[in-house]
């Protein structure tokens, strides 16, 4: 079992920037792939940025050059940082881990870009 809990969600002005956390209750190295989604209300949920246990990164093209994914193993800790935030950014942002032959989510944390 892993338990993921997201947090640093709020309202920021475009242009804005955030850092989202999801603490993770095992060894990070233990986790094969940890990814951030994010869903609108009336829209799917949408996948934004990938970590593999590598350490190698990926990203939705929405948010390239604007959002970096990172862990700090330490802290058993996946981050999104988020720059330049724009009024499409608006959305809760899940955290989600694949740890052997399951996948686990976080409860969510709200997003919302507006002036």
């Amino acid at each position: 079992q892993v338990q993921l809990v997201e947090s640093g969600g709020g309202l920021v002005q475009p242009g804005g920037s955030l850092r989202l956390s999801c603490a993770v209750s095992r060894s990070i190295f233990s986790i094969n792939v940890m990814r951030w989604y994010r869903q609108d209300p009336g829209k799917q949920r949408e996948l934004v940025a990938t970590m593999t246990g590598g350490g190698s990164t990926y990203y939705v093209d929405s948010v390239k050059g604007r959002f970096t994914i990172s862990r700090d193993t330490a802290k058993n800790t996946m981050y999104l940082q988020m720059n330049s935030l724009k009024p499409e950014d608006t959305a809760v942002y899940y955290c989600n881990a694949d740890f052997r032959s399951a996948s686990f989510w976080g409860q969510g944390t709200q997003v919302t870009v507006s002036s």
